[in-house]
């Protein structure tokens, strides 16, 4: 019973370890070949299949999603 107890309580820890956090800026440079988009700031972001780049461009206001700990952009939304 304890194994099965400290393998639960292991595994849910676990699953609560990946945070998104948010990052807001002005994109420098987008290159669609390596999916990497720059901000102004110098922060990189390589975004992750299947996300939605619709109107973006140099010069634009995003808000970037990524993983917190990694630079994986799971969402990007263009600011007006």
């Amino acid at each position: 019973m304890k194994k099965i107890l400290i393998a639960s309580v292991s595994v849910l820890g676990l699953a609560g370890a990946a945070y998104a956090a948010e990052v807001e800026g002005v994109v420098t440079n987008y290159d669609p070949a390596t999916k990497m988009i720059v901000l102004e700031s110098g922060e990189a972001f390589t975004v992750a299949d299947g996300v939605s780049l619709d109107g973006l461009q140099p010069g634009g206001k995003v808000v970037i999603t990524y993983d917190d700990g990694t630079t994986d952009a799971t969402a990007v939304t263009v600011v007006e």
